[in-house]
């Protein structure tokens, strides 16, 4: 789904990725790269798993919320920080902000999973509770930036947040070229953008036969039908999934025209099919995953594009999960009843 935009100015290059793969060292953790026998046979592929799960705060998220908060102004760092999520990208702004000294303010989904409000507040941080069907985030967001002076750290729509998200792409395909390797198929999980944008700035830099995909939870695969309408396009009102991590309105006004112009297209799968590969994981891998985070190991498991043959990297974004909603999955093998 490549769109010629030659033309066109995106908002992130591979410098900005690189200069903040620079900020951020030392500080994040390089996850590995798993290889799985099972996983292997199953497709007759030979697949590899960006493990983020591990990565600090469970997610991803903390790469880019550290990126943009590090380049924060000192003298400003006292204004604190105010930022809205379903609670990973909440985790990793209360923790950069508390290793700046910085106070944060979060705006969380009154039905974001507990696991991610309690650890959210362990960081430090004041949450604030919304209705995300009847008060809009953002809004809300806006008017705390405006009273107390806070800077505004968004999840997704910032130079800054995609540059550092961008730094798992730096990892994975030079992990890859250190085994003599290169990847034919990279699928990512996709919200509102930002992550699948860093890691194909970074990919189609450095990897740019790989053909990239984002995946999406079905109700919510916005991505998936804007790149087919070569526009934005939102999720209608109602749809519910268990993929909290990212569930979004529309593409990002900076994510989606770096999405356009990179991804080859966008994979839907069910809920059922998310819950199946967070059993997989944690049957197979030995990794804890949650729905959100389990999509791209869902589109490739339910052969949503063909693999057979290629070599797959897979991200396995974030691996914040209810433990009681995880022990009902794995009871199930897949979506509780």
């Amino acid at each position: 789904m490549k769109s010629k935009t030659a033309n066109t100015k995106l908002a992130i290059s591979i410098r900005d990725v690189r200069a903040a793969r620079k900020r951020i060292a030392g500080v994040i953790n390089r996850t590995p790269l798993l290889s799985n026998d099972k996983l292997n046979s199953l497709l007759g592929a030979q697949v590899f798993v960006k493990a983020e799960p591990l990565q600090r705060t469970g997610s991803f998220k903390f790469r880019g919320a550290y990126n943009r908060i590090s380049d924060i102004a000192p003298e400003d760092r006292k204004r604190g920080v105010v930022a809205y999520s379903s609670g990973n990208h909440a985790q990793g702004v209360a923790l950069a902000a508390k290793l700046f000294g910085m106070k944060a303010s979060i705006i969380m989904p009154k039905d974001t999973p507990k696991l991610k409000i309690e650890n959210t507040k362990g960081y430090g941080a004041t949450v604030i509770l919304y209705d995300r069907y009847t008060e809009n985030r953002e809004a809300i967001g806006q008017e705390i930036a405006a009273r107390t002076g806070a800077i505004l750290v968004p999840p997704y729509d910032d130079r800054h947040v995609m540059a550092g998200q961008g730094t798992i792409g730096l990892e994975v395909a030079e992990e890859l070229a250190a085994r003599g390797l290169t990847a034919d198929i990279l699928v990512s999980c996709c919200g509102g953008g930002g992550l699948m944008a860093g890691i194909s700035t970074a990919m189609h830099a450095m990897s740019p036969e790989t053909k990239l995909y984002s995946a999406e939870p079905a109700g919510f695969d916005d991505t998936a039908r804007s790149l087919k309408a070569k526009r934005h396009v939102a999720n209608e009102a109602g749809p519910m999934s268990i993929c909290d991590a990212i569930v979004t309105p529309t593409p990002g006004q900076l994510t989606f025209p770096i999405n356009r112009s990179y991804l080859k297209g966008g994979l839907v799968v069910t809920d059922a099919e998310a819950a199946e590969a967070v059993a997989f994981a944690a049957r197979e891998l030995k990794l804890t995953v949650e729905p959100g985070g389990a999509v791209a190991l869902a589109a490739i498991l339910s052969k949503k594009v063909p693999v057979k043959g290629k070599i797959v990297v897979v991200i396995a974004s974030g691996g914040n999960i209810d433990p009681a909603f995880h022990a009902a999955i794995m009871a199930a093998g897949g979506l509780p009843a």
